[in-house]
């Protein structure tokens, strides 16, 4: 994975476009990480594979029953209320 200042990714654009589709570009600003550029098939698989966890979420959710409305509007009250 490579690592550029915004600075370096402003001036040689086209050449971290092209790194990135080889591998993860991180670009840092002021010394801090604040994005990550990749390729487009790189993307797309990290979507494939957070949808394939959310599906089963989902199913394992189906097999366990739902939380109804009102349980899931409790759950979520009680949850704030702690952080508060």
């Amino acid at each position: 994975m490579k690592t550029v200042t915004a600075t370096e990714m402003k001036q040689r654009l086209g050449q971290y476009l092209t790194a990135a589709l080889v591998e993860p570009v991180v670009v840092e600003k002021s010394g801090q990480p604040v994005i990550v550029m990749l390729s487009m098939a790189e993307y797309e698989r990290f979507q494939a594979l957070e949808d394939a966890y959310w599906g089963e979420r989902a199913r394992q959710a189906e097999q366990d029953g739902f939380t109804g409305y009102e349980e899931t509007i409790r759950r979520i009250q009680e949850r704030l209320n702690a952080e508060a």
